[in-house]
């Protein structure tokens, strides 16, 4: 886990107030009210509903809540935290000791009993940005490179030549062409997700598999692709994903705490495996909100955070979801994105909302039972009407 000190940068000096507070006020009962609320008249608007979602959480509508944040204009709107007994929940669940079981507490939700919280595939998202930030400053690669050859290390030599042709950007978007299952639950040891966790080297797993359609044609989900694009950024820059993301990332935000899982030949989990606290989270979901700016400093291409946010992509399902590059858009039109985000197995969110200039940061632990509403509509049912009609 990382600890070093160093000075935090705050979203603003008035959010960052209020998360010295969240810190100092480990006193309430259900750390239900971590914040009191300014009741402004821009903030009257959003109180009833912030309230009412709250509440909703609190009697279990939400399933397993961790946490629930609001930001807007820059104003910490709502900030709840919530304890769940996760030893007595998932004592009817298996709870071997291994490291990607699902139900062993030292690993999930939390870290160690830190406020350190699995992030799970919005990992993914912010892999992304640490890609665009490895291509900014290196211009001599591109999104339109091919992969294989920047597998180093690896055998690449395939004699199926749709392989050879999988470009970086096919990668980001999920359209691989590789053979892959990640729909079916976690636990099921035919999900080729299940399968990498639980081999010795991820990135050979990948390569082992075969292709099935033409690289750049079809969106299939697949954790791999996002594994592979983790060595795509140490070759590029010659650093480890997470000395990566702590000089060019994590260190200018001011996050200095974080814990990222390692696989077992040594390399970092890209595709799930980052824990932050919320708060730092929310800092990610700023950056992006800013176009790549944190403090007047550019630390991410706002051309790649435009691209990233937009639907390249659209998922094989009815939901008319789209994809960028790693983060999803749930709505868009005209190929412009209405509200994007990171989504991550078990309820983990960071939703935006650029038109309102809003954030919103869940985490939760929703992976044994569904619940009766969804943290992850939140944003369009829930507050984005309200905004509507002010």
């Amino acid at each position: 886990m990382k600890t070093t000190l160093s000075k935090t940068k705050s979203l603003t000096f008035s959010i960052l107030f209020a998360i010295v507070l969240i810190g100092c006020n480990p006193q309430n009962k259900d750390k239900e009210s971590i914040i009191d609320l300014q009741k402004g008249s821009s903030q009257n608007v959003h109180s009833a509903v912030i309230d009412s979602i709250h509440s909703e959480i609190k009697h279990g509508e939400y399933g397993l809540i961790d946490r629930f944040m609001l930001i807007q204009n820059e104003e910490l709107l709502a900030d709840y935290a919530y304890e769940q007994d996760y030893e007595t929940i998932v004592q009817k669940y298996d709870t071997t000791n291994r490291q990607y079981n699902f139900n062993n507490t030292s690993w999930h939700p939390y870290y160690k009993k830190s406020e350190l919280h699995t992030l799970q595939s919005v990992t993914k998202s912010i892999t992304s940005i640490l890609l665009g930030i490895a291509l900014d400053l290196n211009e001599e690669y591109d999104v339109s490179d091919k992969a294989m050859p920047l597998l180093t290390g690896y055998n690449t030599s395939f004699p199926d030549t749709r392989k050879q042709n999988i470009t970086i950007e096919d990668l980001l978007t999920m359209r691989s062409g590789l053979q892959w299952n990640e729909e079916t639950d976690h636990n099921d040891n035919t999900n080729d997700c299940f399968i990498l966790e639980s081999s010795d080297n991820w990135v050979e797993y990948v390569l082992s598999k075969p292709m099935d359609t033409m690289p750049g044609t079809q969106f299939v989900y697949n954790g791999g692709a996002t594994v592979l694009l983790g060595e795509i950024i140490r070759t590029i820059t010659g650093k480890r994903i997470d000395a990566w993301a702590e000089e060019k990332l994590f260190e200018p935000l001011g996050i200095t705490e974080y814990y990222w899982k390692e696989t077992p030949n040594g390399e970092i989990d890209t595709e799930g495996g980052l824990y932050l606290k919320a708060e730092d989270l929310a800092k990610i979901g700023t950056l992006m909100l800013n176009d790549g700016k944190w403090n007047g400093e550019q630390i991410v291409s706002e051309s790649w955070v435009k691209v990233s946010t937009s639907p390249v992509v659209h998922a094989n399902d009815k939901s008319k979801r789209g994809y960028g590059y790693q983060w999803w858009v749930p709505e868009h039109s005209e190929g412009e994105s209405k509200i994007y985000g990171g989504n991550g197995y078990g309820g983990q969110y960071v939703m935006v909302s650029p038109e309102y200039n809003l954030i919103i940061v869940f985490n939760g632990w929703n992976i044994n039972d569904k619940p009766e509403k969804s943290t992850w509509r939140v944003l369009q049912d829930r507050i984005i009407p309200i905004l509507k009609n002010k």
